[in-house]
């Protein structure tokens, strides 16, 4: 059987990332290693307490030889724009996990909404990233 281990977001600044997953998200680290054979290449990935079986990889933007110059713009570009990576957390309400992460700082740039699907929210990590919080509802059968 073939199952999701890990998911990828680029960020600018992995200890940022790091700080803004594992304290403002409430997230724990999955693993930090860095491999000095590989020019010290940092491999640093967080998740969700209680889902051991899944990992997100803030990713450092990578320079040469791994990735020119010009791509590592356009990448950093469409992160900016929030288009670089989406996450999709979802819980089981979103109006009081909404609550509990503005407490935390995070800024929210869409608050919860009533949706089709559910109660949908969004915010941006610190490397423009967007996240999308989500208490999905049953849909009836038509």
């Amino acid at each position: 059987m073939i199952r999701i281990a890990n998911a990828q977001l680029w960020v600018h600044d992995q200890d940022e990332a790091l700080a803004f997953y594992t304290k403002k998200l409430g997230m724990e680290v999955r693993s930090d290693v860095t491999v000095a054979e590989m020019g010290n290449f940092r491999w640093l990935a967080v998740g969700p307490v209680g889902q051991p079986d899944i990992a997100i990889v803030l990713m450092a933007i990578p320079g040469p030889p791994m990735m020119d110059s010009a791509t590592a713009s356009e990448v950093a570009a469409l992160m900016g724009k929030g288009f670089a990576g989406t996450i999709f957390l979802t819980t089981e309400d979103c109006q009081a996990s909404y609550e509990e992460l503005k407490a935390r700082g995070v800024n929210f740039v869409e608050t919860p909404e009533q949706r089709p699907y559910g109660i949908d929210a969004a915010f941006r990590d610190p490397s423009g990233n967007n996240v999308r919080l989500t208490q999905v509802m049953e849909m009836s059968a038509s």
